[in-house]
């Protein structure tokens, strides 16, 4: 296991000496990428810095009884102004367009657990044996001793429960459990952030799941599961990327499957490639993602393509 000890170090420095800092969420931000930059913002926040939140998305709508935080957009903040710019969590989709436009002053790091991260800062701590970022927080929170309340301890068990599929995932190791535990001791709303990120779905979701089961097909030669969602499909459901996220995962469940893929249609002829599996099936999706210029975790990864999905007689084809 990799240790942090020295980035976890500079990083406090980094923070301490800072007067201005913005942290980066993600594009289409998740529960893990929201969770890090809160509980981040949080602890910067009580220090008396200036901090803010930029995201290329709108802060996601189905976590706003959490927390009535809002993203910043980068067009509406001068990035040159920050003395420190810090990413949170897949950070090839879009910090670099962030720090692109920050000044040669600014310092630069990020958190992050996907592979195959090619980006360069200043500090760089990435640990793809960890569950989430909000995981690699919590032991930088723990290894400066830094105390953790109830809305820190909430935001981190935010990333963990999503990014271990509310700990159905192989990745839910004992360490999250402990972790998990703690943060329920310091307060953290479980039962809230299960509500509002497994449970509590609109009707919108639903259709679009009811969609994607529909079209599911499985080819008996490679155990694959798979199933596609035209843009019309989203657009008649009035539903956003959001409700696409889960699934990929509800798929891999299907008894005799060894993995599973959803393609969606997005804007801009776009295809996106969602890919999951589970330890036992002996399947590593990265390997299936990185043919297509995509990446991720050995059990959950993604890629993305220009064209355009076309229903033939044979089935659906990209085009």
């Amino acid at each position: 296991m990799p240790n942090f000890n020295q980035e976890f170090k500079t990083l406090l420095y980094i923070i301490k000496k800072s007067e201005k800092i913005l942290l980066v969420a993600h594009s289409a931000p998740d529960g893990d990428t929201t969770g890090s930059v809160l509980a981040l913002r949080e602890y910067i926040h009580k220090l008396g810095k200036k901090v803010d939140i930029v995201c290329e998305d709108e802060f996601p709508d189905f976590l706003l009884p959490l927390s009535q935080e809002s993203f910043q957009k980068p067009s509406a903040l001068e990035i040159s102004s920050y003395d420190a710019i810090i990413g949170c969590d897949s950070v090839e989709r879009g910090f670099d367009r962030i720090i692109a436009q920050a000044s040669p002053k600014t310092v630069t790091a990020f958190l992050d657990h996907h592979p195959d991260i090619t980006l360069k800062a200043d500090v760089e701590i990435l640990d793809p044996k960890k569950s989430s970022v909000c995981e690699i927080i919590y032991d930088f929170f723990l290894f400066h001793q830094i105390p953790i309340d109830r809305k820190m301890a909430t935001f981190l068990m935010l990333g963990i429960l999503s990014d271990t599929g509310n700990f159905q995932h192989a990745n839910t190791s004992t360490h999250v459990m402990e972790i998990s535990s703690e943060l329920m001791k310091r307060g953290a709303s479980f039962a809230k952030i299960i509500n509002l990120t497994f449970s509590n779905k609109k009707i919108s979701t639903l259709k679009l799941w009811g969609i994607a089961f529909e079209k599911a097909r499985i080819n008996p030669k490679n155990g694959m599961i798979s199933t596609v969602l035209t843009q019309e499909d989203i657009n008649q459901c009035d539903a956003s990327t959001e409700d696409i996220g889960q699934v990929a995962s509800i798929l891999n469940t299907v008894p005799g499957t060894k993995f599973s893929l959803i393609l969606s249609q997005r804007e801009g002829g776009v295809i996106k490639g969602s890919l999951r599996s589970e330890q036992y099936k002996n399947v590593d999706v990265s390997k299936i993602a990185h043919q297509f210029g995509g990446g991720g975790h050995k059990l959950a990864s993604g890629f993305s393509i220009k064209g355009q999905l076309l229903e033939t007689p044979e089935g659906w084809v990209v085009q």
